[in-house]
């Protein structure tokens, strides 16, 4: 898809350094008279897709510091850079005046307003477009406003939920914090309108918009970590009939640079390398002075089965005298300091390892429950399981546990994993992953801090998360 920015469609620019909304007038103006065909559409859904692009989200080191750093699976060696924003990540001494916080708060209300901006104006559409391709573009919109707010919800918790365009500098901080209930009700509507709506597959000019299957994977994973074990469930065997995905036979070919997009992939960021900004090759770490602040563990390093697991070479590499590094993304930097791989976000995969667990909570023995478990060990030349092994359901939990770990390494799941099984104090408080820090991780530090320039701007409007 062609890459545009917010600006041309009258968006609402949040500035980060300004910490404020900046309305342009004469994009406003123009955007008045926006979305009356299908290409203009097209193009507004764009910059919500590009949202997804930036460095503070999926682009760069924006999701890993929340959904990997805090975990297990990675560590942090950097201990000053940004001035320790990212360190303190790592060891749960992120404060309201983080820098990285804010930035990623910033970019998903940024990426929200995209999206509203969208859904506002199509919804008031009285141009010559049919009521299909409305409600297939809805669907878009509403997914990618969906999967923003699904993850801000696990990060914070209550939070804003603005679901309508905000046009007014005046309104842009006028809003409290919403219940984390009433923020997976909106989560769950947008996704159920995008099922409904959106089709099975693009053509090769439409690759990488969301998808009937991307919001149904979307919506289970709502609803595991909701443990509503029968409606994901339910979504999931919908998926898996529905034969559009499947595993690939070689793991490391899921990431490949020269694979985008592949029979695996259910839902992934798109990156060419061909814009200044877009992404961040510095988790590639063939990239001479790529990043060390997303180093896989110790403990995880241990986990691999490393003579007959093929993720342990795809997933992890020893780079001599600079340790080891993540390897899942690695290929030839871009032109303008971009990268070329995409990110993933949904795959086949996590769809077995979500159903699997799915069964075992709803009834310890089902037979589908242990063949999708090993489809993937399989995949992988790891040794498979067996119910004489996994005796009981506790221990099939921690298979899955396991096993979402391996395969799902470094892919932003593993927090949230640690979260919504209510194991993370557990884990981390016991946890040696060859960083410098001794945890002892209090419960109000399962969700982040406000960012306390978005508490003042709102005139203390907004609440700060207990305990910080």
């Amino acid at each position: 898809m062609k890459k545009l920015f917010i600006t041309v469609f009258g968006t609402l620019a949040l500035a980060s350094c300004n910490n404020f909304i900046d309305l342009d007038p004469v994009s406003q103006q123009s955007a008045n008279t926006f979305y009356k065909d299908s290409l203009e559409i097209d193009q507004a859904l764009t910059a919500a897709y590009n949202a997804l692009q930036s460095k503070e989200q999926y682009g760069g080191d924006g999701y890993p510091c929340f959904m990997e750093v805090p975990s297990d699976n990675t560590w942090d060696r950097n201990t000053t850079m940004d001035g320790g924003a990212y360190a303190s990540f790592d060891n749960f001494n992120v404060d309201p005046t983080n820098a990285q916080l804010e930035r990623t708060w910033i970019a998903c209300y940024d990426g929200i307003q995209r999206c509203n901006i969208v859904i506002t104006r199509l919804s008031n559409n009285d141009g010559n477009i049919s009521e299909d391709f409305k409600n297939r573009k809805l669907g878009e919109a509403y997914f990618l406003r969906a999967l923003t707010y699904f993850n801000m919800v696990r990060m914070w918790g209550d939070i804003p939920l603005i679901t309508e365009e905000v046009t007014n500098v005046n309104d842009a901080f006028n809003h409290t914090r919403t219940s984390t209930e009433e923020i997976y009700q909106q989560i769950i509507a947008d996704l159920q309108f995008a099922s409904d709506n959106l089709p099975d597959s693009y053509d090769n000019a439409n690759i990488g918009r969301a998808t009937k299957g991307a919001s149904q994977t979307l919506l289970a994973k709502v609803y595991l970590t909701r443990h509503d074990w029968q409606s994901c469930l339910t979504l999931l065997n919908t998926v898996i009939s529905s034969q559009q995905y499947r595993l690939l036979d070689n793991f490391a070919d899921v990431f490949a640079v020269t694979n985008k997009n592949n029979a695996e992939s259910i839902f992934e960021v798109q990156f060419d390398g061909t814009a200044e900004g877009q992404g961040y090759p510095g988790q590639d770490p063939l990239i001479s002075g790529s990043d060390v602040n997303n180093l896989p563990s110790d403990n995880l390093l241990a986990l691999f089965e490393a003579n007959q697991d093929d993720r342990y070479a795809a997933s992890v590499i020893d780079m001599g005298t600079q340790g080891w590094r993540l390897y899942k993304w690695h290929g030839t930097k871009g032109t303008n300091n971009g990268m070329n791989f995409n990110i993933m976000v949904l795959r086949y995969a996590d769809v077995l390892l979500m159903a699997s667990e799915a069964m075992n909570e709803i009834s310890f023995g089902n037979p589908d429950a242990l063949e999708y478990l090993n489809q993937i060990r399989r995949r992988s030349h790891a040794s498979e399981y067996t119910y004489t092994e996994l005796s009981n359901q506790e221990a099939f939990r921690e298979a899955i546990a396991k096993e979402r770990r391996l395969e799902l390494a470094f892919e932003n799941q593993r927090w949230f994993d640690l979260l919504r099984t209510g194991k993370a104090i557990e884990v981390m408080n016991h946890c040696e992953d060859g960083s410098i820090f001794k945890l002892n991780i209090q419960t109000h530090q399962l969700l982040f801090p406000i960012p306390q320039n978005q508490i003042d701007a709102s005139g203390n409007k907004l609440t700060q998360n207990e305990g910080y």
